[in-house]
């Protein structure tokens, strides 16, 4: 995908760009500098920083690589004053030029520590937000692929309303058994032919009279949803996202805007075009998100690649939470499910 957010160490990482969090001096000042300098080899890359004379804060320089990578970039984060002293526009600023040089440079692929966490005091959720959003600015006009790499150490707390808010909302509707809503309009289109198949383990008598009257009240297990999928004439899931897209058109004149919003790989396109395409659930919520579609729309476009959002996964929850509130920053959804372990929204291969 062209974000990721990966655990490790930035020095086995094999990008075109490796970031190097700095000083004004561009001196070695060990932690993920030291490990970056003697990667690269400390001696050779001091002297090319050395030629270069210093960076001002916010701003960025590049080097060769050396033995590390093709360039490294090294950028100048601020120091975490309380966050009044104008510390976000300098760390957007960092990770924004070091990405306009990366390009300039035609680096297809970028690594970013998390600037200015550790010694600079910068708070990492804070930081990190930071990140996302100015990397999923870039990514919204151009194309690279951008890793940010943590170290395995490095702790996390979501901001306490958005926190308490998701939380509340996976309490409320978390489900212990592996059962799944489905949307009104597959509802109604369905409703008879999933009377008969109905799964015992739903706790539906197979009386009509005696069937949910709407989608919310609609509660189907994943071999019932398959099964209904399967008895009934449909239209295929890429022939209903370009149909999708096409209706939007006004505000994503064009496929890469889609992709891009999906933090989606270019690629991923010219693959749904063929026949008999079959999207990955990821694929299928990331094009979901992209088109702003609402819940409805988005478990029907689900349907069509043959899946549902499930009561039962916190995943799931945290996806249908954002769309429910019409948040379809799929970057800050990326964020809050990186921060409860999930899987982040994005693919580069289906």
């Amino acid at each position: 995908m062209p974000l990721s957010i990966v655990r490790g160490d930035i020095t086995r990482i094999r990008t075109d760009a490796i970031v190097n969090s700095t000083n004004n001096a561009l001196q070695n000042d060990g932690g993920v500098c030291g490990a970056i300098f003697k990667a690269a080899g400390a001696g050779d890359l001091q002297r090319s920083c050395d030629t270069i004379g210093g960076c001002t804060t916010g701003s960025a320089v590049r080097t060769e690589g050396f033995n590390l990578s093709k360039h490294i970039i090294h950028t100048v984060g601020p120091l975490w004053q309380g966050g009044d002293s104008g510390e976000r526009n300098v760390l957007y600023a960092c990770y924004r030029n070091s990405l306009t040089l990366a390009q300039k440079h035609e680096c297809e692929s970028i690594a970013f520590p998390l600037i200015s966490s550790g010694a600079n005091g910068y708070p990492n959720e804070k930081t990190l937000r930071v990140a996302i959003k100015a990397i999923g600015d870039f990514l919204l006009e151009n194309d690279m692929v951008v890793l940010i790499v943590l170290r395995k150490d490095t702790k996390f707390s979501l901001s306490g309303n958005l926190h308490s808010s998701i939380q509340k909302f996976i309490n409320e509707n978390y489900a212990d058994e592996q059962l799944t809503r489905i949307s009104q309009l597959e509802f109604e289109a369905i409703r008879e032919t999933a009377t008969s198949h109905r799964h015992p383990s739903d706790g539906q008598t197979s009386d009509a009279n005696a069937a949910p009257k709407s989608a919310h009240e609609a509660v189907f297990s994943p071999e019932t949803l398959k099964s209904i999928a399967e008895s009934k004439p449909k239209e295929s899931f890429s022939n209903m996202l370009f149909r999708l897209i096409d209706e939007r058109q006004d505000r994503f004149p064009k496929d890469a805007d889609v992709c891009r919003r999906a933090n989606l790989d270019r690629r991923v396109f010219a693959a749904i075009k063929r026949p008999n395409y079959q999207p990955s659930k990821n694929t299928a919520i990331s094009l979901a998100v992209a088109l702003e579609l609402p819940l409805d729309l988005s478990l029907d476009l689900l349907m069509k690649a043959g899946f549902a959002l499930s009561d039962s996964s916190t995943q799931d929850l945290i996806i249908r939470y954002f769309i429910s509130e019409k948040e379809f920053d799929i970057y800050k959804i990326n964020e809050t499910l990186y921060q409860y372990g999930q899987s982040l929204l994005g693919s580069t291969m289906r």
